[in-house]
């Protein structure tokens, strides 16, 4: 089936005039009607009520139309991709990542990505809460937890740990706790989740369960991203993400503790639009953003594409 002779007839349908959809085109209006008629010879029906003072679409003509746009659309969209895929990557490149991540393992990879690339432009947005990534126009955000919108493509990265940490200082005045229930005595800094206004509880495993805790203590932060000054000051106990802790701990700043009850971990997915997927711009984010922080296990992935098939 001849794709321009279709491409002159959805213009045609959307000017109902021949003389508008021919100057829209940039083509003659003889061609766009010779064209046309072509499509009608070749589907065997006809598309359009033609009489001296207006056109109108048959109901062959409104079903073809209906059905013909979005494939035609899909199809020009795959090719702008294709394109994408082969040029060098360039222009903004609009992201978004929890706060913490964002500071601590993004920044680093978007320092190499812009020297390697200078004729890319990237903005972020660095923010615990869940932006849309559509209608905020995002190409790609970082999100925790399970995707449930099928209309995206989640790719799983290697995910979350958790640890439970507080200063050799702290430790040294008030002991070490030994068991999760013995945080009762301890200053526990907490968290408010800003959606349901109470502060966050905090997550163990035992015998291969995992448990919820409330805790308690004098400090309590709107988000994440303080708790660790605060921990290193030696206010209380903390539980954050291992990767916020890491050089804390290495620098002997802070100690983890109940480690055998170490939560289980939290999935963390690059999420884009499948019109996305062959960005050339997304594509070395994305390359980049494996090379440093790593992908999930192999069947993690397996089950996440099934699913994105689906």
């Amino acid at each position: 089936m001849d794709l321009n002779a279709i491409r002159q007839f959805l213009k045609v349908a959307e000017c109902l005039s021949f003389t508008d959809a021919a100057a829209q085109l940039g083509v003659t209006q003889s061609g766009v009607s010779r064209a046309v008629s072509r499509l009608e010879h070749q589907l065997g029906v006809r598309l359009l009520h033609r009489n001296t003072r207006r056109l109108s679409l048959t109901p062959d003509g409104m079903v073809f139309y209906e059905r013909s746009a979005p494939l035609l659309g899909d199809l020009e969209a795959l090719g702008q991709a294709l394109q994408d895929r082969r040029s060098s990557p360039s222009g903004r490149l609009k992201i978004s990542a929890p706060s913490a991540f964002g500071r601590v393992v993004l920044m680093p990879i978007l320092a190499r990505l812009l020297a390697q690339h200078p004729q890319l432009n990237i903005e972020v947005v660095m923010s615990d809460r869940i932006v849309d990534l559509v209608e905020e126009g995002f190409d790609a955000v970082l999100r925790t937890g399970n995707i449930r919108d099928q209309r995206l493509i989640a790719r799983p990265l290697a995910p979350l740990t958790w640890q439970t940490v507080a200063s050799p200082d702290y430790l040294a005045r008030h002991g070490t706790p030994m068991h999760p229930d013995e945080l009762a005595g301890h200053n526990c800094l907490r968290v408010r989740n800003p959606h349901t206004g109470r502060p966050v509880r905090w997550r163990f495993t035992e015998a291969d369960q995992e448990k919820m805790l409330d805790v308690d203590g004098n400090l309590v932060f709107d988000h994440g991203d303080p708790l660790l000054d605060a921990a290193r000051l030696g206010v209380g106990v903390v539980q954050v993400m291992a990767f916020f802790a890491r050089e804390a701990i290495e620098r002997g700043e802070l100690q983890p503790i109940l480690t055998e009850f170490n939560p289980p971990a939290h999935q963390l997915s690059l999420v884009h639009q499948p019109s996305k997927l062959h960005s050339a711009k997304l594509r070395v984010f994305k390359e980049a953003l494996l090379a440093e922080w790593g992908e999930a296990p192999l069947p993690q992935r397996l089950q996440e594409e099934a699913r994105v098939r689906k």
